[in-house]
């Protein structure tokens, strides 16, 4: 460890630890401020401290980290990686609660504000991050947009090398459905786009104010290039699209629109390696990804 790294590693550690919050301290926090959770925007608050501290230590997130966190709420897992973290930058799609936010962080972990930035916004629409690039994503993703949520910070920040979503139990073993599974679809294949993708553990209801209707659990990642292919992201994804917009059709039925004919997307097919009778079920990222290089150089698309 250089000198510069011990120095920061010892000043982090002289700073007192973040106070996490109870279901007490979530219910005053949500009444001041005016806030009712609502099923529109996915809220369910944590109100255990336990589940903080899990969500956390499993992420794996540490002092060199700059955490990027969606959908902070009222900053019962923002508390628990200020803990942990070098920095936290969290997006949050509600006025009220992006308010407020910075004022709870100086209640309960005053030594860590400087370490904190909320931003207002939308995290389906936002185009940059503000401060030093983040190295890692972890959220609480609000049920209703957790996948496109997810797919588009995977794209807009190369940087993100690790990270771990809590999400809907049924989403997140979409996530991480492997070729050939029950659960395995569109989710599925553009997630490996990115990363290697894996649960990493269940959540129950009761951890959460309003308690919802389902289970969670958690899905962790970490990055790797994509597969090699000459066609673009765009091109791979359309192919992901159209193999599953009809499940259980042959890929050379399925890719016929986008190949220009079922002729073409045979050629295609056969070129890439895949046989035409296959289906989108069974194939992995790298045979997608293969077979966009030959759909795009089909000719009569």
């Amino acid at each position: 460890m250089g000198p510069v790294a011990r120095v920061h590693l010892e000043t982090w550690a002289a700073l007192s630890t973040p106070r996490l919050l109870g279901a007490v301290d979530v219910r005053r926090l949500a009444e001041a401020c005016g806030v009712r959770p609502t099923k529109q925007r996915g809220q369910n608050f944590v109100i255990d401290a336990n589940t903080v501290r899990r969500i956390v230590r499993t992420s794996g997130v540490g002092v060199d980290d700059v955490v990027l966190e969606v959908g902070p709420g009222l900053g019962s897992l923002t508390l628990g990686l200020l803990e942990k973290a070098r920095r936290v930058v969290a997006i949050e799609i509600d006025d009220v609660l992006a308010t407020a936010l910075p004022a709870t962080i100086k209640e309960f972990a005053p030594d860590q504000a400087e370490q904190f930035e909320v931003v207002f916004a939308d995290a389906m629409r936002v185009s940059g991050i503000p401060g030093p690039a983040p190295t890692a994503l972890v959220a609480n993703l609000p049920y209703n947009v957790s996948v496109p949520v997810l797919l588009h910070l995977l794209e807009l920040l190369p940087t993100i090398r690790t990270g771990l979503v809590m999400v809907q139990s049924e989403v997140a073993h979409r996530l991480a459905a492997g070729p050939g599974s029950r659960t395995y679809g569109i989710p599925s294949v553009k997630a490996a786009w990115y990363a290697d993708v894996r649960l990493a553990g269940q959540i129950g209801c009761k951890v959460f104010w309003p308690a919802p209707n389902v289970d969670s659990a958690l899905v962790a990642w970490t990055r790797r290039e994509p597969p090699s292919t000459t066609a673009t992201r765009e091109q791979v994804f359309a192919v992901i699209d159209a193999a599953f917009a009809q499940r259980r059709k042959t890929m050379r039925s399925a890719l016929s629109a986008i190949a220009g004919s079922a002729a073409g997307a045979e050629a295609a097919l056969v070129a890439a390696g895949v046989s035409p009778q296959a289906r989108g079920e069974a194939l992995a990222i790298a045979d997608f990804a293969r077979i966009a290089t030959y759909i795009d150089a089909t000719p009569n698309r």
